[in-house]
């Protein structure tokens, strides 16, 4: 699939459009937009909770069940949660899985520090 870089403008496919489209899904809230209802996920709404294990399962459930409904090129193999390295107050969600054509490595890295 061939799309467009948000950042730039400039054409984009493959697996770099597959990484965008990733951290598009799971940084959009469920019932934000407009004739699309139901895209994006949960994801955002368990920013700020507590940082447990209970917590924990349910982002990986959010990440799992928006991928699987809004991204068939993708066939997830592992999602972590992480700091960054680089900037300790950054938390990451890790997606790793293969392309469902071309069985290509994917592994895509969301921020989940609003405003990054």
């Amino acid at each position: 699939m061939i799309g467009m870089n948000a950042t730039t403008g400039r054409s984009l496919a493959g697996v770099p459009h597959l990484s965008q489209s990733i951290s598009k899904i799971l940084t959009t809230p469920l019932y934000s937009r407009v004739n699309r209802r139901l895209f994006g996920g949960e994801l955002i709404d368990l920013v700020d909770a507590p940082n447990n294990a209970a917590t924990r399962v349910r982002l990986y459930a959010a990440v799992a069940t928006a991928l699987m409904r809004h991204e068939p090129r993708l066939r997830l193999s592992r999602v972590s949660l992480s700091t960054d390295p680089d900037d300790a107050g950054k938390t990451v969600i890790e997606v790793e899985g293969t392309t469902t054509i071309s069985r290509d490595a994917v592994v895509a890295r969301v921020s989940l520090t609003p405003g990054t």
